[in-house]
């Protein structure tokens, strides 16, 4: 499909629109977070063109394979909206060190862990010089996907709080600012000049995936970063406001799904906590058409913060796990949905898996049959709720 081709497609999309569709057109009953599990063809060439083994150009033409065949899988089991499940980053935001000037790496100061106590860092961007967009951060990879594809083609974009929250001690302005409001007006620049580049290129469905407004909901997190002598509530309000400002110069039809999860790598997590704490001013001040939330385990509490969803908006429920391979029961899908429809209405409600399969290339413990598995769930619960 080329990119003009697509542009008639969504082109009636309202820009808030009420509720979710299924009728062709973004958001739909079944979606997806976005990342998958990288073929083990893939995963090699990594490795080897990071080694200087390979060239660009054979790194690429393994990456435009592997897309191929994961948008075909993603087609054949009925999804109506598809990614190139990040085959072309090493990480969901590592592109913007490529496509930003000014973007460094440095360990993160939380540690992802999992039930049984085990802990992993990573690295995270951090800024080091005032930021500047020096190339198209997605673009390249939606004009790809929208070649390869016979339905919606979705791009993704990590939240701007994924350039401060995670590479910060002290959760202040980085050195080269000397406001976080001048830091995240820089910011937004640079999404705004992104965005309005995926929209030139057909681009209709964006989705932002925000993470750390849900570790400001940990108790945890909250007195680490109060320690640091923080506010953690306006960290949340200053993330809030980035993300309204990235997106405030969309076209009128493109439709944007914001992400919330508590952090997802390698089948591990980085917070826990419900939504009711963020809940009613998150849904209510968060330009978005719909949100994808996480509520895959206990983690995430109970569906009561729904009820804040303002009526012109959305939820995509993330019901089914791409942290394990133990395959979810459609009963039990069934059952949940309408347990969250008691706090807002069905027909603004979708499903998904609560995150991508593979944040990182390294991706979760899960098989590709699992996460196929997964997915054709997602579809048949979704056929299954919304006849």
């Amino acid at each position: 499909m080329t990119t003009e081709k697509v542009l008639p497609q969504l082109a009636q999309v309202p820009a808030r629109a009420n509720g979710l569709r299924s009728d062709g057109r973004p958001p739909f009953r079944a979606d997806h977070v976005g990342s998958l599990l990288r073929p083990a063809a893939l995963r090699q060439a990594f490795r080897r063109h990071a080694a200087k083994e390979i060239t660009a150009g054979e790194f690429r033409q393994v990456q435009d394979r592997c897309i191929r065949a994961a948008v075909r899988m993603q087609e054949e089991i009925g999804l109506k909206v598809v990614t190139d499940g990040e085959f072309r980053r090493a990480s969901y935001w590592a592109n913007f060190l490529d496509g930003v000037e000014g973007l460094g790496l440095r360990t993160a100061s939380l540690p992802f862990r999992d039930d049984q106590g085990h802990q992993l860092e990573f690295i995270a961007p951090r800024a080091t010089a005032r930021l500047h967009r020096k190339q198209p951060i997605a673009v390249e990879e939606f004009r790809f996907l929208c070649q390869v594809t016979r339905v919606t083609p979705k791009v993704t974009l990590p939240s701007p709080s994924t350039m401060h929250f995670y590479g910060s001690d002290d959760f202040g302005a980085p050195p080269p600012y000397r406001d976080l409001e001048t830091f995240f007006a820089d910011l937004a620049e640079v999404y705004a000049a992104e965005i309005a580049d995926l929209a030139a290129a057909g681009c209709r469905y964006l989705q932002i995936d925000e993470v750390a407004v849900a570790l400001l909901i940990d108790p945890a997190i909250r007195d680490k970063v109060e320690r640091a002598k923080a506010n953690p509530d306006r960290l949340i309000d200053l993330y809030i406001d980035a993300i309204n400002r990235s997106v405030a110069r969309r076209p009128a039809d493109m439709v944007i799904g914001v992400h919330v999860c508590r952090g997802n790598y390698k089948g591990h997590y980085l917070a826990q906590g419900g939504y009711e704490a963020i809940a009613e001013r998150f849904f209510g001040r968060t330009d978005a058409n719909h949100f994808l939330l996480e509520y895959d385990t206990a983690r995430a509490g109970d569906f009561a913060p729904l009820r804040f969803v303002p009526a012109n908006k959305g939820a995509v429920l993330g019901l089914v796990s791409s942290k394990t391979p133990v395959l979810e029961k459609l009963d039990t899908l069934k059952q949940r949905v309408e347990e969250a429809s008691r706090f807002i209405a069905l027909d603004r409600l979708a499903i998904s898996p609560q995150c991508g399969f593979a944040s990182s290339a390294a991706g979760n413990p899960l098989t590709e049959a699992d996460q196929t598995a997964k997915l054709k769930l997602v579809v048949e619960a979704a056929e299954a709720i919304w006849k």
